[in-house]
């Protein structure tokens, strides 16, 4: 008898305890190609806005009280994409890049957390800066062979259920062969969408999307460096998303900064750099609610791979930097190219001139290329010359690829000369292998502490929420 009272007190404490370890309120940041080079960038640019000191200016997130390092390799490499890292945290499972939510072999579908969560009550938002069919949010609501398949991506969204979408549009809103477009999927599935700010500020209830009145590349939020001031931030979106999912039972909520790593693969420092800023003001919202509930509430940031290999420092300027010069880009690399760059190839013949565009450069990136060196000159003059001729993406050409990554030739050259002056270096046009940091605070932030794998950040939030996995409750182990 006593030996069942000892096991009967026991199966009682451990209950209490995995029920005191459970968050009511769950936010996961996720800043998409964002690793420390990113992060530290971005204090570093304010501490040099602040001051000439030699000082940084820390992030929100980075003052969390909890931190960790986890590794992002997949299943067939130790550089992942979004798809393949998305799955590791929404499911809890290594695969290949490309694939969302299914094995390597494409033939086993994983389910994501948030379904398990939203079976035990919880209200479910997803956000991003990119398109609600990319990668990242898709891992959360879609399992899909490729993430090129957008169209069934976006059906799968209309049928989750979840309460609240909001940020980019969708890519792909027809299908084929006389397929509904998404937007009457949604109507049917009873989801309302909303495209105006005047809307976005009436909004209540659920079964929402709310789709940024003004996008710019492939259906996504402006960059924030281009962002105007009637434009949404990404702070609002989660400031309204906490309105719109807040109730008794609890919320989970995931943000993703998807467009820093857009930056990043362009070599962008100045674009990459304010969308880093962008996604902490987001946090701000998060943190504004976990001071109003912080026994309930986990906030966790993190990265899903590095995207760029960014770098503090250049060879150029050795032991310097000039983070200060970041300011004078007044807009990201793609706006140069829509308002700049392309009104002027329509309009100038193939031969045309680069001296056409200089006051144009130095207005948009602080300096005019007649300022420049001679070796600089003659890098944006071959340059200027290769974006007049077409020399654009897709190209055959090994060497072209390396120097320009597939983007804009004067556009990419200009950016470049703009990083190397304020002492950033970049290694790649891609994705990198290297870990990635995790902050959390509040209810369980202790357990994002130390060096783990993708896979568990999906145990911890199965662990935080109460859900079960295969059959068994999981328990933080740390």
């Amino acid at each position: 008898m006593k030996r069942i009272l000892m096991c009967a007190f026991a199966l009682i404490f451990m209950g209490i305890c995995a029920h005191a370890q459970q968050a009511k309120y769950i936010f996961l940041f996720i800043g998409d190609g964002m690793a420390m080079p990113q992060i530290s960038s971005a204090e570093v640019y304010a501490g040099a806005l602040a001051g000439s000191d030699v000082d940084i200016k820390k992030l929100t997130f980075t003052r969390f009280p909890n931190a960790g390092i986890m590794t992002t390799y997949d299943a067939g490499s130790f550089i992942t994409d979004s798809a393949s890292a998305g799955t590791a945290m929404a499911s809890g499972y290594k695969t290949l890049s490309g694939i969302i939510n299914m094995d390597p072999a494409k033939r086993v579908k994983y389910t994501p957390i948030t379904y398990d969560m939203k079976k035990k009550g919880y209200k479910i938002g997803i956000i991003s800066s990119v398109s609600l069919d990319h990668a990242t949010p898709a891992s959360f609501y879609a399992a899909v062979e490729s993430r090129g398949d957008m169209y069934n991506i976006a059906v799968q969204l209309a049928k989750s259920g979840f309460d609240y979408f909001a940020g980019g549009g969708f890519v792909k809103e027809k299908g084929k062969d006389g397929q509904p477009d998404i937007y009457s999927v949604f109507k049917d599935n009873g989801y309302k969408v909303v495209n105006s700010n005047a809307d976005f500020k009436k909004l209540k209830g659920s079964k929402l999307i709310m789709i940024n009145e003004k996008l710019q590349d492939a259906k996504s939020m402006s960059y924030e460096v281009d962002r105007k001031a009637d434009d949404l931030s990404l702070a609002e979106h989660t400031k309204k998303a906490i309105e719109i999912l807040d109730n008794s039972k609890g919320f989970f909520l995931m943000v993703e900064g998807g467009k820093i790593d857009w930056a990043c693969h362009a070599n962008d420092a100045a674009a990459a750099i304010h969308d880093v800023i962008s996604l902490d003001k987001a946090v701000q919202e998060a943190v504004a609610f976990y001071n109003k509930h912080p026994n309930d509430t986990v906030i966790i940031v993190t990265g899903d791979h590095e995207t760029g290999g960014m770098t503090l420092g250049f060879a150029g300027t050795q032991y310097a930097t000039f983070f200060d010069k970041v300011a004078s880009q007044k807009g990201s690399f793609i706006r140069f190219n829509d308002e700049i760059l392309t009104p002027y190839k329509k309009s100038a013949a193939a031969g045309g001139l680069l001296s056409d565009l200089d006051s144009q450069i130095k207005n948009y990136f602080g300096f005019a290329v007649s300022e420049l060196s001679s070796d600089e000159q003659a890098q944006v003059q071959l340059a200027f010359k290769r974006s007049m001729g077409g020399e654009l993406e897709n190209t055959t050409d090994q060497m072209l690829f390396l120097l320009f990554g597939g983007y804009e030739p004067l556009t990419v050259k200009l950016t470049q000369i703009m990083n190397q002056r304020a002492g950033i270096g970049w290694t790649s046009y891609a994705h990198t292998g290297v870990p990635i940091p995790v902050f959390a605070i509040g209810k369980g932030g202790q357990h994002f502490t130390g060096y783990y794998d993708n896979t568990d950040i999906y145990k911890y939030l199965a662990a935080l929420a109460g859900v079960e996995t295969a059959g068994k409750k999981v328990a933080l182990s740390r």
